[in-house]
């Protein structure tokens, strides 16, 4: 009978085991599926970024084609009309507007991570400013927003665009942990002689810009503290965040060899701290400003230009400084008049997006005719277009471009 129990129990203990080794394998499975679906989830969100980053890039890129059209309209007006003329004012205030309008097509390509990023010195208490008004609109009105700026100018070498884009995404942040209100402070600081540890082990000991987005929001553990910056984490409902905004601005502040800190507790809100290296006070003098006149030449220039009042207006323009202009509709029409009249020609100017054969391919089918062929590139679209072209190191101007620059780059490359 003694046999018959220890039998029973041996039997049952099996049964537990195998009960259990099937739970764990169930759960194993439940555990195996569910990353398998979060993967999926975060695949089809990437896919929608792309599509929309696809779509803005298209965008910006007819935007900046009507941008240039503008800017060498009212060049050309501004040549004809006596500096002492009223509607000199009103000039101003087109180019104004269109270095606006420049800075949020700049945005619009931060947005879908296909900018080439341009610093230069830029005063980052003018950045605020600048955007500030944009910002304004974007959050409620349950929400104080307030801005307190450095009264020294703080400069930095930046691109405008994305810094706005930093500033964009840490403000849309802040609102969506806001949703019954709060406040949202955007300050600026001048910190000397800083020598900085961030939580990557970096160590820059320096002078440095402080700009701190701070909010009365739910705040954040422990561990989204720890995973905010990394890319597709997000707290926020499916179809409600990507998890890239807060990727994209740490990418942008290290490619502008800065650091960000986040401090942050459940129920007292989010404060992002970004140190940015100010530069040195002889920055003038290493950085003097391009104020050579501008000049222009009797060489004749090919221009490739696929949009036709783009086309028309540069050759208007280039036509007044003395340069002869022959007109091609796209690439293959640009080698087919290369063909025709190469020994008058010194310059290429080609876009580089374009029906039947894009700038780069006109470029080398022409260069194989005459290879020491010169070539100015231009184009409203995104880094991801024109990445082989800075791989090359071929002469390359993002559009719009303003009249005394492309004249001065054409001057240059003539002149080589």
């Amino acid at each position: 009978m003694k046999d018959e129990d220890k039998s029973k129990e041996q039997l049952l203990r099996e049964l537990q085991k195998a009960n259990e080794d099937l739970r764990a394998e169930l759960l194993q499975r439940r555990h195996a599926e569910e990353e398998h679906r979060s993967i999926e989830r975060q695949l089809r969100q990437a896919q929608k970024l792309e599509a929309v980053g696809t779509l803005a890039g298209g965008i910006a890129h007819d935007f900046n084609n009507i941008l240039t059209a503008i800017i060498a309209s009212a060049s050309l007006m501004q040549r004809n009309i006596d500096e002492t003329s009223p509607l000199r004012r009103q000039l101003d205030r087109i180019f104004n507007a269109c270095e606006r309008a420049t800075s949020l097509t700049q945005s619009i390509l931060a947005y879908s991570r296909k900018q080439i990023s341009k610093p230069v010195p830029n005063n980052l208490n003018q950045i605020i400013e600048n955007i500030n008004k944009l910002l304004a609109r974007l959050i409620p009105e349950n929400i104080e927003f307030n801005t307190s700026l450095a009264d020294a100018d703080l400069i930095i070498m930046a691109d405008s665009g994305q810094i706005e884009q930093v500033l964009l995404n840490l403000a849309a942040n802040s609102v969506d942990a806001m949703p019954a209100g709060g406040n949202l402070l955007i300050k600026t600081e001048l910190a000397a002689h800083l020598e900085f540890h961030d939580a990557d082990g970096f160590r820059k000991p320096g002078n440095y810009a402080i700009l701190t987005v701070a909010d009365s929001g739910a705040g954040m553990d422990a561990i989204t503290r720890e995973r905010v910056f990394e890319p597709f984490f997000t707290t926020k409902e499916v179809g409600k965040g990507s998890g890239l905004g807060l990727a994209m601005v740490y990418g942008i502040i290290r490619q502008h060899e800065g650091f960000i800190n986040v401090s942050s507790e459940p129920g007292k809100g989010t404060s992002f701290t970004i140190y940015l290296p100010l530069l040195a006070p002889d920055w003038k003098e290493k950085n003097h400003p391009d104020i050579r006149p501008q000049q222009g030449g009797k060489e004749t220039i090919l221009l490739i230009e696929d949009d036709k009042d783009v086309r028309g207006l540069l050759k208007e323009m280039l036509g007044s400084f003395g340069y002869n202009v022959i007109e091609a509709v796209d690439g293959k029409d640009g080698v087919d008049k290369f063909l025709e009249r190469q020994n008058e020609i010194t310059l290429l100017l080609t876009d580089v997006m374009m029906p039947k054969k894009n700038g780069k391919e006109a470029y080398d089918e022409i260069k194989k005719i005459k290879e020491n062929v010169k070539v100015i590139f231009i184009s409203g679209y995104s880094a991801a277009a024109t990445a082989e072209l800075l791989e090359e190191q071929l002469n390359y101007m993002a559009k719009p471009v303003s009249p005394r620059d492309l004249l001065a780059k054409i001057r240059e490359v003539l002149d080589k």
